[in-house]
């Protein structure tokens, strides 16, 4: 396939995501757990640049960069080097990964850097790859890259491959928690007793958060008692949510540790996220919004 390399860097936002709930439905033959989930994303992510260069070559900097593993494993350059090969491109690139989300933490940091990274490099090298043949891709480094790639508010099924958008949402604000501590997702599922929910997907657009509130408290993350027991400080910040004033619902996000909670506005979450920060200092916590689209992320990142 002919390169359209352009000259300047081409940056995406790779954005937390959240499991607004979780339910495990089953589990296929060759091991792989089924979901239904409703994810969303929040307003707070890393990014991802890439420019043209003779080389592929990776780089990561920002709070977590220590935290990612060696070169050679990276989820980034993965996704890179198989992009390349799917769409006969025989260019390199300098990737640049800024890394503010914590790593292993439930809210789909590696995916999302994988995804951005497949939209970039798409748009550097001039890949033009199907959405259909991209979310293949997608869907071989992870099963919670193709959500990412999406970008939207959607309801996921199967092992990650089945996405549907969902109704619109009320506008609303989250603080997001995470302990300090990496919670294996292989772990969880190996652990978890074998229970299994149902699909429990809403069709109507609820109009106010107080609804949407309702719709999602009648539901759950049937992998967080499973997490609590490996790591019992998802329980604290589960706590300290719940605590905070003007916290609708709390809930942990994927497999953990990360936790969420939602707020009716910006004043509420800051001042929430401020003091849950101040009484545990070791703590990753942030204020953030709700996103349907992270559309509005993707310019200069």
């Amino acid at each position: 396939m002919t390169s359209d390399i352009a000259a300047a860097a081409v940056v995406r936002a790779a954005p937390a995501k959240l499991n607004l709930y979780l339910h495990v439905t089953g589990k296929r033959a060759d091991g792989y757990h089924l979901l239904d989930s409703l994810i969303a994303f929040a307003d707070v992510r890393d990014t991802v640049s890439v420019s043209e260069t003779g080389a592929l070559t990776f780089s990561a900097e920002g709070t977590f960069a220590s935290a990612l593993p060696a070169t050679g494993e990276n989820i980034v350059i993965k996704a890179a080097r198989l992009l390349r090969e799917s769409a006969g491109v025989n260019a390199g690139a300098a990737i640049v990964l800024t890394k503010r989300l914590p790593v292993a933490s439930g809210i789909g940091g590696g995916s999302a850097d994988a995804a951005a990274a497949l939209r970039a490099l798409d748009r550097l090298w001039g890949c033009k790859v199907s959405e259909e043949d991209l979310a293949a891709l997608a869907l071989s480094l992870g099963a919670d890259v193709p959500v990412c790639l999406y970008g939207r508010a959607a309801f996921v099924g199967g092992i990650g491959e089945n996405i549907t958008a969902a109704p619109d949402m009320p506008a609303c604000h989250v603080v997001l928690v995470n302990p300090g501590v990496a919670v294996s997702t292989a772990d969880v599922f190996k652990t978890r007793p074998p229970q299994y929910g149902e699909v429990a997907r809403f069709e109507t657009a609820p109009k106010t958060l107080s609804a949407f509130v309702e719709i999602l408290a009648a539901r759950r993350n049937d992998l967080a008692e499973t997490a609590i027991v490996l790591q019992p400080a998802i329980a604290d910040c589960l706590t300290a949510l719940r605590r905070a004033e003007g916290c609708k619902l709390a809930r942990m996000s994927g497999s953990g540790a990360t936790c969420f909670g939602l707020f009716a506005g910006g004043q509420n979450a800051k001042r929430a996220a401020d003091e849950i920060s101040a009484e545990n200092p070791g703590w990753w916590v942030v204020s953030s919004r709700l996103l349907a689209d992270i559309s509005d992320l993707e310019r200069g990142g």
